[in-house]
């Protein structure tokens, strides 16, 4: 199998695809989106690169991709959004793809790369009568344990210091419950949202003026009849009322 690879870089002339031989032992990790390391022109310097899509032959490849990046992956998704925005905005693919990737992470470089950040999460591992049969039988009677347990059955698999403060319970506690197999932790990636705690309204559709519907109506009418002529608008820049006149060339 080979795959088709976008090296990482901003020059133009590496805007195209290079095939690549997929190594048996990676076979079953390379994906479309993946994030691989090849080595690329005459010397043993390794490249990085995406993986943008798959062949079962090829006459150009002649080289093995070396390496993935575990940590760092598009979605095909991705893949199919950035050939769309390099095709209409007539930019290099890797600059495309480079938007798609969390701050920090863009270098070629891994060790420059910004890390993804990981925590613990907590997970519960008795389902709700195996939690009341203990707290009946006395095997599970702090009210600090007991109320961990319960709000694990409707929260299950919360981060940690989360945890700690709206149970309001000490770390400690985490790990006592943890070692008496009530709970288990597992270390994963932390989403981060910054959206969280922002109030973000939806814009209402705007009612256009007389002469601006005009204008919209034109532009609209042009491309509804693929005749793609040139549009020049005038209007006062900032203004909520601003009068807008319409000419063709």
């Amino acid at each position: 199998m080979f795959a088709e690879v976008i090296i990482n870089s901003n020059a133009r002339a590496l805007n195209r695809i290079f095939d690549y031989h997929v190594p048996v032992e990676l076979g079953a990790e390379v994906k479309i989106g993946s994030r691989v390391l090849v080595p690329f022109g005459k010397g043993s310097k390794l490249e990085d690169g995406f993986v943008i899509g798959f062949k079962e032959k090829s006459e150009f490849a002649n080289k093995d991709i070396c390496q993935i990046d575990p940590n760092q992956s598009l979605t095909e998704e991705n893949i199919i959004l950035a050939k769309l925005m390099a095709r209409k905005y007539f930019c290099n693919f890797s600059d495309c793809i480079k938007l798609m990737l969390p701050p920090g992470t863009g270098g070629k470089k891994l060790e420059t790369r910004a890390k993804e950040k990981t925590g613990n999460f907590v997970f519960l591992k008795k389902d709700q009568d195996e939690i009341d049969f203990l707290i009946e039988t006395g095997k599970l009677k702090s009210e600090k344990h007991i109320r961990v347990a319960k709000f694990l059955l409707d929260n299950d698999g919360i981060y940690s210091p989360d945890l700690e403060m709206l149970a309001d319970v000490s770390k400690s506690i985490l790990k006592t419950m943890e070692k008496n197999g009530i709970l288990e932790m597992i270390e994963q990636p932390i989403e981060r949202n910054p959206f969280i705690g922002k109030k973000v309204e939806k814009d209402q559709p705007r009612i256009l003026t007389t002469e601006q519907k005009e204008c919209f109506d034109s532009i609209a009418k042009d491309i509804e009849n693929e005749q793609y002529s040139k549009n020049l608008i005038f209007g006062i820049t900032g203004s909520r009322e601003n009068r807008n006149l319409f000419a063709t060339n």
